[in-house]
């Protein structure tokens, strides 16, 4: 119970702490299922808070689903999850995280592209998401120059 107080888990996370504190797997089990039944621990709203904190920290739907699905949570449910937020969400969120990463550079040869694409790649976007986030960057750098001048 003192392990949901601090933040939701996962019942596969749950299970692996209680079994290092050397419980025996039927009783884990059968705590696990009241707390469910009490809607105390529930994988849904784990996977939702979860999805909010990523997203907070610029990761993108191929490292969250990943990492859902290491924590057991069900395919079906991880693949609900994600589909709440809409494609052009992630597009934005692949943008936001892009051009937080750039700062004050407004220059972007072909190197410094390349760099932000695997970078966007590596937080787990996928290859549309952070094409549609280089062509949103150029568009809002053309306004900007625009407006300079």
């Amino acid at each position: 119970m003192d392990l949901l107080a601090r933040r939701e888990h996962s019942r596969l996370e749950l299970y692996q702490k209680l079994k290092q504190k050397k419980f025996e797997p039927n009783i884990i089990n059968a705590e696990l299922d009241k707390l469910s039944d009490e809607g105390l621990q529930s994988d849904e709203r784990f996977a939702e808070a979860f999805l909010r904190s990523r997203i907070d920290k610029g990761k993108g739907p191929n490292i969250i689903l990943s990492e859902l699905l290491q924590r057991g949570v069900d395919e079906l449910l991880v693949s609900n999850v994600l589909d709440s937020i809409s494609e052009g969400q992630w597009c934005e969120l692949a943008y936001e995280t892009m051009n937080k990463k750039l700062g004050n550079e407004s220059e972007l040869d072909y190197d410094k592209q390349l760099k932000l694409m695997k970078f966007l790649n590596n937080r787990g976007f996928k290859r549309s998401q952070i094409e549609r986030a280089k062509i949103l960057l150029s568009e809002k750098s053309t306004i900007r120059s625009n407006e300079n001048e």
